[in-house]
């Protein structure tokens, strides 16, 4: 017999001020499935995340996730919790930011996803201003050259090349479109020959580039009105751009790269462009991040600053 028909009352539950943490908490649990995924969002350990949550659904008096040892998901009641808080806690979010914009200093955090050739020649030389600017702003940044889900793993923002972005993004150019260049050292050309066309290739040592689902890049190439796609030959793969430069200057293989993550080792002489006529240009570095997402002050700022330092020109 229900409580109803019986004339008894739930006891009204009180809210207190660490409710709003938990919930908080919860929310990310039930963005990530994922308390580790989770715990790097929010910036706390996993443990402690796990307990504040046991300790949510003991003073709930109801259990709202059911874990295992491989997988988080929701129970009925997560499920009915989640449809009724996520918007109000977006909208706070919101609100808080907003209020950001008037402060003289503005604070916050920035997680991104990037490569190692954005990390490199874009992030690093704005950093310094960034943070002399905005000393109240922290940048969490985890360098990846696999295309990972920025929101499932919990990023505000990713950079990639702007061909690689994906679709259900918005994305913002922060470079100039970028060419694409083959470069070897002198001691490797010497040994093995200059290609003079892209098919040479096909008879060299090359470093082959993983894309994120394992497949390994077509070198490619236009001069005028051809283009040619180039499967070369080569028994390194990987997709590190940085050890790729590294390995081509020891005379290991010739690499495919931007031509400004080589500028400096063409400069001193370490290596050098071949094919220089078949460069091929491409989109260059775009920052993304969800279109259901207000873009955060400190993210503004950031993208603000790399657009009017222009570290790789125009």
């Amino acid at each position: 017999m229900s409580r109803k028909a019986t004339g008894a009352s739930y006891p009204a539950m009180s809210f207190s001020r660490s409710d709003i943490a938990n919930l908080s908490y919860f929310l990310a649990i039930a963005r990530h499935r994922n308390f580790r995924r989770a715990a790097l969002e929010l910036g706390v350990s996993a443990s402690a995340l796990s307990h504040s949550l046991r300790g949510l659904e003991e003073r709930l008096d109801v259990r709202l996730l059911n874990r295992t040892n491989r997988s988080v998901t929701l129970t009925a009641a997560g499920e009915a919790l989640l449809a009724e808080i996520a918007e109000p806690f977006e909208r706070i979010d919101g609100a808080m930011d907003t209020l950001n914009r008037f402060r003289g200093s503005p604070v916050g955090r920035i997680r991104l996803n990037v490569p190692d050739q954005a990390a490199i020649h874009l992030l690093a030389p704005v950093m310094p201003a960034f943070l002399d600017r905005y000393p109240e702003i922290e940048i969490d940044l985890c360098v990846n050259n696999s295309i990972v889900d920025i929101v499932n793993e919990g990023f505000d923002a990713g950079i990639r090349f702007g061909g690689t972005v994906p679709a259900d993004m918005i994305a913002q150019r922060l470079t100039r479109d970028l060419r694409w260049v083959v470069a070897g050292s002198p001691a490797y050309l010497k040994r093995f020959g200059v290609p003079l066309h892209p098919s040479d290739l096909l008879t060299h040592r090359c470093v082959q580039i993983k894309l994120g689902d394992e497949r390994i890049y077509n070198w490619e190439f236009d001069r005028g009105e051809e283009s040619l796609s180039i499967a070369v030959p080569g028994r390194i793969s990987m997709n590190d751009s940085e050890t790729a430069v590294a390995l081509a200057r020891q005379g290991a293989a010739l690499i495919y790269a931007t031509e400004e993550s080589v500028a400096e080792e063409v400069a001193r002489g370490e290596l050098q462009l071949v094919l220089a006529d078949w460069a091929s240009l491409d989109a260059g570095l775009h920052i993304y991040y969800p279109s259901r997402r207000q873009l955060p002050v400190p993210l503004r700022l950031l993208i603000d600053l790399i657009r009017e330092l222009n570290p790789i020109g125009d």
